[in-house]
């Protein structure tokens, strides 16, 4: 740096240079000059050197004493230091430095260098420091050796700290574009556009966007399913478009209300519907449940958040949860049902609204639903039951609960959902049935039926049922009772029928063409093998209803059947009569007409099955088989025809053996013991099978689960018809040389050989026929 110029300085240099003139004489001339100024050296008596870094005006060298040593800035021109890009040169008190600029460092070597061979300055990234250098929601932008900050569209700066954003109320300032049909929300940095309350998205639009445009709420449309004729429900769906041109958004619950009250009117006073068939109740059914989920669903978004239940009079439920979109699990629960899901599953894709979560439970549903079809893995069930299962007989045990979202494509769901049902029936299972989740699946041809895929049941307990699906529907839990079929007692059935349809129709043709039997017991016998023939033959072809739903065939099947045993039971009827007269009034007549006999055999079942088909024509026919229902007692228009016809022929029994045996013992005074015994014994054989008297087991066949009884009963009517033709055919003596002689003139033999032993025959029958001429000749 320069030396002091001023003045004193000046004068003080003057003084010692005059005290010191006089000394200088007198030394040697090659002495150190002692008026050197600081920074510099003495070079010889009369001259100095400056210091490096260091120069006098004179130069390095220099012999006045007034000059001075002062410091050189090498970092000001015309220096030749050169420290280089993005480096400053520092200048110190004889030497100088160099040190990277502001905003850049060196990536090597130390700090401080001297040249620029030294230099590895580069820049800086001040945006990477922490704490950050930029505020709150500020961006932070980086440049050669410094930085800006810059805040985000919807912010702006604070006056007080420009590196400090903050929010810009667009709503508050007016800067927001939503459309009027929306509320404009501010957020941090933006702003949406939200529906009014009871309003949604137009097609195309979303909800909370800055382009959403919104439109009211309106009532779906519901109109009445196609096909169905039904006073009360054409009514119903006239209410319902009342409701639907009333309907405003700020009355949405009161409208939820009403819409479930009209539902139980028209199902607690079903009217005309309960006169529908099995089919159209299922597909009106199939429409009130789809039709309910999609309008709840619609109406559910026009309310506020949160929680809302009804309970109707007739004890249907209404559960709602509306609220934003979020994670985790939510319960929706009621006295019927609860619901256990995810709410990720609960939103529609690409909704941005409110999500609603629903349940609706009814009881009253159940009317509809009764006799419904069950859709079963037979499979599955075979291997558990080792035998084929022809089906299930279902009952409902709990409310019919449709579970509905704002998401309505929940075939497969992403996550399975929990259910938990309240039965109102505590069943006590028996073998072969369980309790079932099962849900209405839509056929897509507007009916439906209960299936069981995708769904399980966990467990059950404290009158509860738990349940996991996999998708959502309309859910209740039923009582399963599996027909499987017993492949022995098929087979039994079977063969007997084939066996017992060849031995009548060999006695029918038998008591046609054999004339030493003719007689009024014998037309007897022959009307009650062809109504048994004619009723086996249908039942063996037809009896079973493969398509599980009760047609025109299926019907005709069962009436037919049920004329068939009528008429063969009317006919055993009349052989207790024939019976009656040729034991007990042997003396007093030959019986009934012929005409008599066949109004008898024919007209009474033909009235009783007319008045029963007058009275209540659906009760022919079931799901499984084609024979009587048994719901409104309809059955007892056979069970009380046969009663009292088997109990007439026991009682006719019980007179013909005490009068047999007073007869055997008036007849054959001298007969023994054992002999009575036999003729006993194949009479009264006799007449407990062709009376029908094995019926008593069929009677008796009250409890599904008897198999013993229904091994006996099965096996005992299937082998009626060979029964009938041992005892008619091949116990008679008559029929027997008749068979013979028929099989001579097939094989081509000569009938001489049974000439004695048929013209004897021929003189006992004439002998017989004298006394009565309908003798079985047993």
């Amino acid at each position: 740096m320069g030396g002091p110029h001023g003045g004193p300085f000046l004068l003080f240099h003057v003084l010692c240079f005059l005290l010191t003139l006089s000394e200088v004489g007198s030394q040697n001339s090659k002495a150190c000059a002692l008026w050197c100024p600081p920074n510099s050296s003495c070079v010889n008596g009369t001259a100095c050197r400056c210091a490096p870094g260091f120069i006098s005006f004179s130069g390095e060298i220099f012999t006045n004493p007034l000059e001075s040593c002062d410091d050189i800035n090498e970092c000001g021109p015309p220096s030749p230091v050169d420290c280089g890009s993005s480096a400053d040169c520092q200048n110190t008190e004889g030497g100088y430095y160099c040190t990277c600029s502001p905003g850049y460092e060196p990536v090597s070597g130390p700090a401080v260098f001297q040249n620029e061979s030294e230099n590895t300055c580069r820049d800086v990234d001040e945006c990477q420091h922490r704490p950050r250098v930029c505020k709150g929601r500020s961006i932070c932008i980086n440049t050669q050796g410094n930085y800006t900050c810059q805040c985000p569209p919807g912010l702006e700066f604070n006056p007080d700290d420009l590196r400090h954003c903050t929010d810009k109320d667009e709503c508050s300032s007016g800067e927001h574009r939503c459309h009027n049909s929306t509320i404009c929300v501010n957020t941090v940095g933006s702003y949406t556009c939200h529906c009014h309350q009871g309003w949604v998205p137009k097609p195309g639009f979303q909800d909370k966007q800055m382009i959403t445009i919104c439109e009211e709420i309106s009532f779906p449309a519901w109109m009445a399913p196609p096909g169905i004729k039904s006073q009360r429900l054409s009514a119903f769906f006239e209410r319902v478009q009342e409701m639907s041109r009333d309907f405003k958004p700020a009355t949405a619950k009161k409208s939820m209300q009403d819409l479930i009250g009209s539902v139980d009117d028209l199902l607690k006073n079903s009217g005309d519907l309960e006169s529908l068939g099995q089919s159209s109740k299922h597909v009106t059914a199939t429409h009130l449940l789809s039709g309910l989920e999609e309008i709840l669903r619609t109406l559910a978004r026009a309310i506020p958040k949160g929680s809302f239940t009804y309970r109707s009079d007739d004890d249907t439920e209404l559960s709602l949860v509306v609220q934003e979109q979020g994670k985790g699990n939510v319960t929706v629960g009621q006295s019927h049902a609860r619901i256990l899901l995810d709410w990720a599953v609960a939103a529609a894709a690409g909704e941005s609204g409110p999500s609603v979560v629903g349940i609706l439970s009814s009881l009253n549903m159940k009317k509809l639903l009764a006799n419904a079809s069950l859709k079963l893995d037979l499979e599955k069930l075979k291997e558990t039951y080792e035998s084929p299962v022809r089906g299930a007989k279902v009952t409902l045990l709990s409310a019919v609960s449709s579970v509905f979202l704002s998401n309505p494509n929940t075939e497969k769901l992403d996550s399975n959902v929990s259910f938990a049902f309240t039965l109102h029936e505590q069943p006590e299972l028996k073998p072969r049935q369980e309790l079932i989740c099962a849900f209405w699946k839509n056929d897509g041809n507007g009916n439906g039926s209960w299936a069981t895929s995708g769904c399980w049941r966990m467990g059950s307990g404290n009158g509860s049922v738990t349940c996991q699906c996999s998708h959502l529907s309309s859910f209740a839990i039923l009582m399963a009772h599996y027909d499987v079929e017993d492949p022995k007692l098929a087979l039994i059935t079977k063969v007997g029928l084939a066996l017992s349809l060849a031995c009548l129709l060999l006695c029918i043709l038998t008591f046609l063409l054999v004339r030493p039997i003719q007689g009024s017991r014998t037309t007897v016998h022959l009307h009650l093998c062809i109504c048994l023939f004619v009723g086996s033959a249908i039942f063996l072809a037809g009896i079973e209803n493969e398509g599980g739903e009760v047609g025109t065939r299926c019907r005709l099947v069962a009436v037919l059947l049920h004329y068939c045993f009528l008429a063969a039971f009317c006919w055993m009827s009349l052989e207790g009569v024939e019976l009656y007269f040729l034991v007990v009034r042997v003396f007093q007549g030959q019986g009934l007409r012929k005409l008599w006999l066949c109004l008898i055999g024919y007209g009474v079942p033909l009235i009783i099955v007319g008045i029963s088909a007058g009275a209540y024509s659906k009760g022919y026919g079931r799901e499984k088989f084609c024979w009587l229902n048994f719901e409104g007692g309809f059955l007892w228009s056979f069970v009380g025809p046969v009663t009292f016809i088997v109990l007439g022929n026991a009682i006719i029994f019980v007179i013909t053996v005490w009068k047999l045996t007073q007869k055997f013992s008036e007849i054959n005074p001298d007969i023994k013991k054992l002999k009575k015994v036999r003729v006993l014994t194949i009479t009264a054989i006799a007449q407990l099978f062709v009376l029908g008297c094995t019926w008593v087991f069929g009677l008796l066949l009250f409890d599904p689960e008897s198999w013993v009884l229904s091994y006996i009963f099965s096996i005992l009517n299937c082998l009626q018809g060979f029964f009938l033709f041992v005892l008619y055919c091949l116990l008679n003596k008559k029929v027997r040389e008749e068979y013979r002689k028929w099989a001579c003139m097939v094989a081509g033999n000569r009938y001489s050989e049974f000439a004695t032993t048929t013209s004897a025959s021929g003189s006992s029958h004439n002998q017989t026929q004298a006394l009565r001429p309908s003798e079985s000749g047993m």
